[in-house]
């Protein structure tokens, strides 16, 4: 789904590649209470940060927690959403809140329900 996936930039009309690259906490990296992402876009590099406090939450609420695989998918489609809305390119990271985090997993889960299942993460060598 959005591990390695297309999208239209809004302003320049320009198809960009995403490719999910690596998962990694950010509390060692950059003192972030966060988990970021990284994507390239067309070869640079794009990182999503997603709060740590959005697994917390996902727990109380459902009981279950957010892999490193679904949190991969959310940041994809979050960038994926970014980019369709007209994205400013020259920034490297993007930070989510806790409610974004939230609802694009159930977006994200619903999507991968029609599908029949979450798809594997590749093993980036």
């Amino acid at each position: 789904m959005y591990e390695d996936f297309h999208v239209t930039d809004r302003w320049s009309g320009e198809d960009l590649h995403c490719l999910w690259k690596g998962t990694m906490v950010a509390i060692a990296t950059r003192h972030a209470d966060a988990v970021d992402v990284r994507f390239d876009v067309n070869g640079r590099p794009m990182w999503i940060a997603l709060p740590c406090t959005a697994w917390v939450e996902q727990k109380k609420r459902s009981g279950k927690v957010i892999t490193d695989q679904l949190a991969a998918q959310i940041a994809g489609r979050y960038l994926k959403q970014l980019i369709e809305e007209g994205y400013d390119a020259q920034r490297e990271i993007y930070t989510m809140t806790v409610a974004q985090v939230l609802e694009l997993l159930d977006v994200v889960v619903e999507e991968a329900r029609g599908k029949g299942s979450m798809p594997a993460i590749p093993v980036v060598i």
